[in-house]
């Protein structure tokens, strides 16, 4: 079988599932180097809970615990739990995000396998593909490249899904940038 008719098989039994309720995915996953990068995404729940901002996304990490002690199988199935939930995949980039491969080019390579909408946020705030930092996972794949900053970050989780399947029907990979 084709890559072509996979991803359209993919998509086709996504959205059957999707109408007959089967699985409901209306979560953001976020992929993070949790040693060095974790203050960013504790950034991003703060915007989250905080009323006078206009940010909010319905976050993967709260649908079940994941403890430092849970062996690494127990880990990775509880995530694979929460990305089974998730219609948006975010990976906050930092600089040693592309040298972790136990979770989070595990978690990267399901994410594509799943064919997940996926926003690369640069937390230098570089706007587009950052080829220093980029998981070489990533850098040939269709994912939109962003600066951290909460209007960009929004715009994407927002908009970037339907963008997403758009460009896979077309057939188009790669890095894409966003259009204000």
């Amino acid at each position: 079988m084709t890559i072509n008719k996979m991803k359209i098989l993919n998509k086709f039994f996504y959205n059957l599932t999707q109408f007959l309720g089967m699985a409901y995915r209306n979560k953001t996953y976020v992929c993070f180097d949790a040693t060095n990068d974790i203050l960013y995404y504790n950034l991003m729940k703060a915007w989250k809970a905080n009323d006078n901002i206009d940010f909010d996304f319905y976050n993967a990490h709260d649908y079940n615990d994941v403890n430092d002690t849970d062996s690494e199988a127990t880990i990775k199935r509880k995530l694979k739990q929460r990305l089974n939930n998730t219609k948006l995949f975010l990976v906050l980039v930092g600089e040693k995000t592309k040298n972790h491969y136990k979770y989070v080019r595990w978690e990267i390579e399901i994410a594509l396998n799943m064919e997940l909408p996926i926003i690369v946020v640069n937390l230098n705030k570089i706007d587009g593909i950052d080829n220093n930092l980029c998981p070489a996972i990533l850098k040939n794949e269709l994912a939109i490249h962003v600066p951290y900053n909460q209007k960009d970050i929004m715009l994407c989780v927002d908009n970037w899904g339907d963008k997403h399947y758009e460009f896979l029907e077309d057939g188009e990979t790669g890095a894409k940038i966003l259009e204000r």
